[in-house]
């Protein structure tokens, strides 16, 4: 039985020259269309099915980052993720419960 997972991507990027804003931007595009989703300013979070799904997306994470900056990638299962406490502000979409369908095979 598979176990849904988060990945938590926290990053700081240099912006000060056109280059580096470019890479900053191309990186947080790779996020969003790699199924990621903002949780807060540079803070982005992912549902994995298991740890085979979160290697995956590892793998994807190495090979798009940029030259520079801090990049840190934390791994958590979903119970873990429901224990977050928000202290200030409102819940947004991305903080709602992950559902799953049961797959049947006959």
């Amino acid at each position: 039985m598979n176990k849904f997972m988060r990945i938590l991507v926290f990053f700081d990027l240099p912006v000060k020259t056109k280059r580096q804003r470019q890479a900053a931007t191309k990186f947080r595009n790779f996020l969003i269309h790699d199924g990621y989703h903002m949780i807060q300013y540079s803070v982005y979070a992912r549902t994995c099915n298991g740890t085979d799904a979160v290697e995956k997306h590892r793998t994807r994470l190495k090979r798009c980052l940029p030259d520079n900056g801090s990049i840190r990638m934390l791994v958590i299962t979903e119970k873990q993720y429901e224990s977050v406490e928000i202290l200030l502000g409102n819940l947004c979409e991305a903080d709602d419960d992950f559902e799953t369908e049961q797959l049947s095979i006959f």
